[in-house]
């Protein structure tokens, strides 16, 4: 196929992405422009004599006027050219050029310099993204054999390839569609690129203060004391206009003028001139940002503005940045000892990490860590979230080996689709605690640019717990159970012994175990108001060897005029030789705190025993933690091959309906049924009826007994409303129910009647998705019914989705044992809704134009399922939040 240039083409701007690449650094991908002519030719001068060999199998040294014209106007259709940015210039560029209908020639380059640092291989993935976005499903490459390294890009790309080799040069076709293994090899690259990127920036070997001031108590004074007495291990400088030095440290009127290379930058200087200083930063091969300042989003569209300018800058100079308007980050390690934060103490060192996004809260934080006996081994707190992100911190906290607990203060997730991803992938190994603020009323700051979902909370939670995610509704929760994780190992189950000396407590831990889903391993053994401290250390070693228990509360009233700490240090030497974990409840106690654990002791709870104020706190504490324990040890199954799955079929139907610009468009009955057949969706027969003679003909035709009913939307499946009549076994009944309908029901419901054969009497479900503009496609499950629907009695998840994942969707509303056998009904076909579920998983997750799906009713009986109703609605879907190609979200 002849390609086409037009001129004047609508420039596709959602194809421009920062991204990361594999040394930690940033740069901007953006489709090449005609006005590019001058920065390609200095490009392609920039070019080694063999890389242009490489590329065009001939000498090359210099580009015409006619190759840069060719080259620069492309129709970002047919021809598609993207461009690799750092620093204002050109560094790499990737093209394609369509063949035929399905294939496209595709071909690189990257400058000398920067070769090495992946950017084959995100160009790839981005120009791929492109190329199935114009119906363009095969690219086909020419590579010299000697060109190892473009030969690796294909091949490690994770596509189906096939190549050979021809008169000397190695042919390649790739078919682009993503696969597990392509998309495998995203993530890990991603993962890698990002982890390197913030520690980059946590582990810095030297620091520089702009804004530093020589007045104590300013936030640039204090920004430099606390570096100073954190005993950061690198050279400090103080960055100011007229000072020689501050506090002891040298400085100097720009990081231009700094007498060695500065890795990391904290900026603390009037908002409206943080852009000079990143410009100068950049120019300086400063590596990553600390902004203290506030006065960008939060404060509304001019700080919005000077927010974007901020990352846009920082990105294109290969600098990410942690803030604006934040408190700063801490890094506890020995061989860095680090804090750039506003925090005047540095906590001890720990193996939990702790992501905030909120700066103001960030110092209450710390202190509430301090107080019961934690240590950290980073905190991050990332204010208005422009560029670092909670995403970013797990890709690192996940590989860092000072790191065993994640705790998220979480205001806003940009990125929610990777989150869940990132979560549970790392959730496997190392938990992750998040307390989510404005769950309820959906509010996010002013600094954070987040997309709105239209979900509900109860759908947001089981997203979450999908993941892996402990969730928590406060901070003081989240503390709770970082201390029993933190010090603790993993409950093997749900089954609690309960030990110590009053009654009253022990009943108050009953309940409260009842309450939370907890199982009670026999009766309490209370060993009474007076019991000595070796009786207490007794009981609980008994325990602890005890196999019908799980984990083990001690609720303790010291006695008067005794010594508190005696048993004390009973509790904590005992459960330090204990495999389960020990939580202990001291009403004496002033506030939940730590017992310190022997120094000497090895055994898994050897860091000490958490201590709890109240029987409630800690019993709920531990549930979360159980029900973690649980996830952590369940399959996670597998993605199943589905047959009769056509998504070329499924792409024509949605082109038929989808214009460029159009609204939702709600198919029909036919056009749904002929899209869901190409995920192997069967639909109820039915037949339109215009008169009580049709309908008697259609019962007759399918077979009685049959329904007759209204697609009318409003009174579609509600029987109560007389929309729907069941179980006509007759031609006379038949006629009456047409009759009566016709004579009751308002004119639209009248003429939209249906006949449709009965299904077999079962439980009627509903099966359903919806693209929501912040998570992407959500896959709902419950049972049909006006209650159920009110109730909100609805399982989610998130596709893809494993066999795992749709045995437990069908199991999460309160309603479901209604499928098992409740009260002596039969159960249904639980292998046939699964494979329902996985069918609408996917047909969700490959075809985003699929704003909402809903399966209503769908009757499940023992021998299988009939899907009666279907509802589809297309929409021209945003560009969803975990894309195809990697890229940075703001």
């Amino acid at each position: 196929m002849a390609a086409v240039v037009t001129e004047g083409a609508d420039y596709p701007a959602h194809r421009e992405a920062d991204v990361v690449l594999r040394d930690g650094r940033t740069c901007h991908i953006r489709p090449l422009r005609p006005e590019d002519a001058d920065l390609l030719v200095e490009f392609h001068s920039r070019l080694s004599p063999e890389t242009i060999y490489f590329r065009f199998f001939a000498p090359y040294p210099t580009l015409s006027a006619r190759d840069v014209e060719r080259f620069t106007h492309v129709d970002h259709v047919d021809r598609v050219a993207l461009a690799a940015t750092m620093a204002g210039e050109i560094v790499g560029v990737g093209r394609y050029d369509r063949i035929d209908t399905n294939s496209a020639e595709v071909a690189f380059s990257i400058r000398d310099d920067q070769q090495g640092r992946g950017l084959g291989s995100i160009l790839l993935e981005h120009l791929a993204v492109a190329a199935r976005e114009n119906g363009v499903s095969h690219f086909v490459g020419e590579v010299l054999p000697n060109n190892a390294r473009m030969i690796a890009t294909f091949l490690e790309a994770g596509y189906q390839a096939e190549r050979e080799t021809v008169d000397g040069v190695v042919h390649f076709v790739l078919d682009i569609e993503p696969t597990e293994s392509s998309l495998a090899v995203m993530a890990a690259r991603e993962h890698r690129a990002e982890a390197r990127s913030v520690a980059r920036l946590l582990a810095p070997s030297s620091v520089a203060v702009i804004g530093a001031s020589r007045k104590p108590g300013t936030i640039g004074h204090e920004l430099v004391r606390h570096i100073l007495a954190a005993g950061f291990v690198g050279p400090v400088y103080a960055i100011h206009p007229e000072a020689e030095q501050i506090a002891g440290v040298p400085a100097f009127p720009s990081v231009l003028d700094a007498p060695g290379s500065i890795d990391l930058a904290v900026v603390a200087v009037p908002a409206a001139a943080v852009e000079a200083v990143v410009g100068d930063c950049a120019a300086a091969g400063v590596r990553g940002l600390i902004v203290i300042s506030g006065g960008f989003a939060e404060t509304g569209p001019e700080g919005r503005d000077r927010q974007r300018r901020l990352v846009a800058t920082a990105r294109e100079h290969g600098m990410r940045v942690v803030g604006p308007n934040c408190l700063g980050i801490i890094n506890t390690d020995p061989s860095v000892r680090l804090n750039a934060s506003l925090s005047p103490t540095t906590p001890k060192r720990g193996r939990t990490a702790f992501f905030s996004q909120s700066g103001a809260l960030g110092t209450a934080i710390l202190d509430n860590i301090g107080r019961r006996g934690l240590g950290l081994s980073t905190f991050v707190s990332a204010g208005n979230r422009a560029d670092i992100s909670a995403n970013d911190l797990l890709q690192y906290w996940e590989e860092d080996e000072a790191t065993d607990l994640v705790l998220l203060y979480l205001e806003s997730i940009g990125n929610p689709r990777k989150f869940t991803r990132i979560a549970r992938r790392m959730s496997m190994n190392k938990p992750v605690i998040a307390v989510k603020s404005g769950r309820s009323t959906r509010w996010n700051p002013l600094g954070h640019a987040v997309r709105e979902s239209a979900l509900p909370t109860a759908a947001i939670e089981a997203i979450f717990s999908q993941s892996g995610v402990i969730q928590t509704d406060t901070l003081n929760e989240l503390f709770d159970v970082a201390s029993v994780l933190s010090t603790q190992p993993l409950p093997t189950g749900r089954r609690v012994a309960v030990i110590g000396n009053s009654d009253a407590l022990a009943v108050l831990a009953l309940d409260a175990c009842a309450t939370w889903g907890l199982d009670v391993a026999g009766a309490p053994l209370t060993l009474g108001v007076d019991a000595t401290p070796e009786a207490l250390g007794r009981g609980l070693a008994a325990i602890v060897e005890d196999p019908a228990a799980d984990a083990i509360l001690v609720v303790h009233v010291p006695p008067l005029q005794s010594d508190a700490t005696a048993y004390e240090r009973v509790i904590a030497a005992t459960a330090a030789r204990s495999a389960k974990p020990v939580l202990a409840i001291l009403i004496a106690s002033s506030e939940t705190s730590l017992l310190q654990g022997d120094p000497e002791a090895v055994g898994p709870a050897s860091e000490g025993v958490p201590v709890f104020t109240s029987v409630e706190d800690a019993v709920y504490a531990l549930s979360l933690i159980s029900h973690y324990a649980a996830w952590r040890s369940r399959s996670r199954g597998e993605f199943p091959e589905l047959d009769r799955i056509d998504p070329e079929a499924a792409r024509a139907v949605i082109a038929d309906h989808l214009g460029g610009d159009a609204g939702p468009v709600l198919l029909d009955q036919g056009e749904s049924t002929r899209l869901l057949a190409c995920y192997g969706i069967d639909v109820w027969p039915w037949v339109d009826v215009g008169s009580a003679r049709e309908a008697v003909a259609a019962a007759k035709r399918v077979g009685y007994p049959v329904a007759l009913k209204t697609r009318a939307r409003a009174l579609a499946h509600r029987i109560d409303l007389g929309g729907v009549r069941l179980d006509l076994g007759s031609t006379t009944a038949v006629r009456a129910a047409y009759d009566s309908m016709v004579g009751t029901l308002g004119s639209e419901a009248a003429q939209s009647l249906v006949v449709q054969k009965m299904a077999e009497p079962g439980v009627a479900v509903v099966v359903g998705s919806r693209e929501d503009p912040l998570f992407g496609p959500v896959v709902t499950f419950g049972l049909a019914g006006v209650i159920p629907e009110l109730l909100g009695d609805r399982g989610y998840r998130i596709p893809p989705l494993t066999d795992a994942d749709a045995r437990e969707l069908i199991r999460a509303p309160g309603a479901s044992p209604m499928l098992t056998g409740h009260r002596g009904s039969e159960p249904v076909n639980l292998a046939a809704l699964e494979e329902l579920l996985l069918r609408v998983g996917q047909l969700a997750d490959e075809h985003p134009e699929i704003g909402e799906l809903v399966l209503d009713p769908v009757i499940a009986t023992r021998h299988g399922l009939a899907i009666l109703d279907a509802s589809v609605t297309l929409t021209n879907p945003d560009v969803r939040t975990d894309p195809g190609a990697r890229r940075l979200l703001n």
